[in-house]
């Protein structure tokens, strides 16, 4: 049996996740798996669990968090 990485439980339906940067990590939900990867909004510091946005390396859940940081419209990358 696996041990998630986040929250320690040992759990035979544990899995895997690969980032980009090669790395494995091992959860045994998806909650803990988005504490530990998921990006944060730099307004309201939820968790991005959708397509989000970033601009000049930040990143935000919606338009509407980046426009409180003074962001415009045109200075947001939608990677969806």
């Amino acid at each position: 049996m696996a041990v998630c990485e986040v929250c320690h439980n040992e759990y035979e339906l544990a899995f895997e996740v690969r980032v980009a940067d090669g790395a494995v990590h091992v959860f045994d939900s998806i909650e803990c798996a988005a504490q530990k990867i998921a990006p944060i909004c730099v307004n309201c510091q939820c968790r991005i669990l959708g397509h989000g946005m970033q601009a000049d390396g930040q990143f935000f859940c919606c338009a509407h968090c980046a426009r409180a940081k003074g962001l415009s419209e045109s200075q947001l990358v939608d990677h969806a």
